[in-house]
């Protein structure tokens, strides 16, 4: 009786009861807390050149520099000060293509991929000029591209979603969305269907997924449109850049 009565004074001074365990907090659910409470498999380290490889890409005509066929004015460049801050840059060249920043894991001491079940995030700030053309995007061998995003401030508040492993897409309008703001991205490669979170709100499921055996490396980089499909920079803009907060991989 008198450890009942100790027990309910405990209580009401918010103290822990003699039958309670040494922890006062309740146990984390499964997906709650930052990064859904598990340790990345992956956390990017722009500035290391043991993850990522700068100016090459085998997803660009003979790993680049230059990719015209896809309507780019890049010119892929090494120079670290292109994207090994977290900022991607783009400078226009004296020759009208544009010097651009782009880091990918292919061909990198580690050379992570990110495969099937995994969930990638990541903060981006995009960038206000146009003809800018950023993107996080995955790629192996000819293809296995997934587009965790695209973006053209032409198209000031749309982000272009895109599978094409076994096809589907979502223009995706945000209010949240706009030339300068920052925005917090977060997809899942799922088998069965590829799934797309912005600002912390899923916004697509695509229903066809990657299947089981998918993986592809990584890539993160500024291009510059042509002006075929969306307009190219205006004649009096020299640079324009992107930022990078962070991006990590989850394994499940």
């Amino acid at each position: 009786m008198l450890t009942q009565v100790l027990d309910r004074i405990r209580r009401l001074l918010g103290r822990p009861s003699s039958s309670s365990s040494t922890s006062t907090s309740a146990p984390e659910r499964d997906g709650a807390g930052p990064a859904n409470a598990r340790t990345p498999v992956f956390t990017a380290d722009f500035g290391s050149t043991r993850q990522w490889v700068a100016g090459r890409s085998w997803a660009y005509p003979n790993g680049g520099p230059t990719n015209p066929g896809d309507n780019k004015l890049d010119h892929l460049v090494h120079d670290p000060s292109y994207s090994r801050s977290g900022t991607f840059r783009a400078v226009r060249r004296p020759d009208g293509n544009w010097n651009t920043g782009l880091l990918t894991t292919e061909g990198s001491d580690e050379g992570f991929m990110v495969r099937t079940g995994d969930v990638l995030e990541s903060r981006v700030r995009l960038p206000s000029e146009l003809g800018a053309w950023p993107a996080i995007w995955t790629w192996l061998d000819g293809g296995n591209e997934i587009d965790v995003f695209e973006y053209h401030p032409d198209n000031p508040d749309l982000l272009e979603l895109s599978n094409h492993v076994k096809g589907g897409s979502r223009y995706h309008r945000d209010a949240a969305v706009g030339p300068g703001r920052w925005v917090d991205l977060k997809v899942e490669f799922g088998s069965r269907s590829v799934v797309w979170w912005v600002n912390g709100t899923q916004v697509f499921a695509d229903r066809r997924g990657v299947g089981r055996r998918w993986r592809a490396y990584l890539i993160v980089n500024l291009s510059v449109c042509a002006g075929r499909y969306h307009p190219a920079p205006d004649r009096d803009v020299s640079e324009m850049s992107f930022e990078v907060a962070y991006l990590r991989v989850i394994r499940p």
